[in-house]
């Protein structure tokens, strides 16, 4: 599977690097390709570091403005021109989503994936990694839309959410049949 990974290039502390390192671990063990943004810094690293050292593909999608940030010696490194085209390479170079903690830019490249699943212009998996409870309140109001109509198909229908590394990668082995 090639898995695009949305997350922060943020250094973290342990409780959200462990299970991201976990969760790459896990990826490139799998035989599985990290789709990422491309980025050599912060959780951005840990995940890309975990991947490659388990024996999995890179394939990085950076952007002009954070060329400088960029991992050397990827399977390929793609530069986009701006964000929107950044989040489309992502997305057309993947098979699953997977969404980790992070900023702002994180949750506009969630929210885009998510729209797009709502509106029928994807089928891919999507996964929201709630590490240490981190995306418990996008949770609650992803349930709030959903329960007061905002959502035209179920909220399962659009993400899956997983509390731990393994459950996410096995969600989206079974989701594509490749367990």
């Amino acid at each position: 599977m090639r898995i695009c990974v949305f997350l922060s290039a943020a250094d973290l502390d342990d409780r959200y690097t462990r299970p991201a390192r976990e969760f790459a671990k896990l990826l490139g063990k799998g035989g599985h390709t990290l789709v990422w943004g491309g980025s050599d810094v912060g959780l951005m690293k840990v995940v890309a570091d975990g991947v490659q050292e388990a024996g999995g593909r890179l394939v990085g999608v950076s952007v002009e403005f954070l060329s400088a940030k960029v991992r050397p010696g990827v399977d390929e490194m793609v530069i986009a021109k701006d964000l929107a085209e950044r989040k489309k390479l992502l997305l057309e170079k993947a098979d699953a989503v997977v969404i980790m903690v992070g900023g702002t830019g994180t949750l506009d490249e969630a929210t885009e994936i998510l729209e797009l699943k709502k509106h029928g212009h994807t089928e891919k998996p999507v996964v929201l990694l709630n590490t240490a409870g981190f995306y418990d309140g996008l949770k609650e109001q992803f349930r709030r839309m959903e329960d007061e109509g905002f959502l035209p198909r179920p909220l399962t229908d659009l993400v899956f959410f997983a509390e731990e590394p393994v459950g996410a990668l096995a969600y989206l082995e079974e989701s594509l049949g490749t367990r």
